[in-house]
């Protein structure tokens, strides 16, 4: 197993903690900050699992 360092997983855990953050205001339906990559629309969310 290859080991991570400490590092590497603040980072990490600061790039999720400020992603979920983004989120949750999205669904309070406030203006989130910018977030680095662009997340699919609802209608296209709903539309991927209809399919199923």
């Amino acid at each position: 197993m290859t080991k991570v360092s400490l590092k590497t997983k603040q980072d990490y855990f600061a790039k999720v903690k400020q992603h979920n953050y983004a989120a949750s205001l999205r669904l309070e339906g406030f203006s989130a900050p910018d977030v680095p990559h662009a997340l699919p629309s609802k209608s296209a969310t709903l539309e991927k699992y209809r399919q199923r």
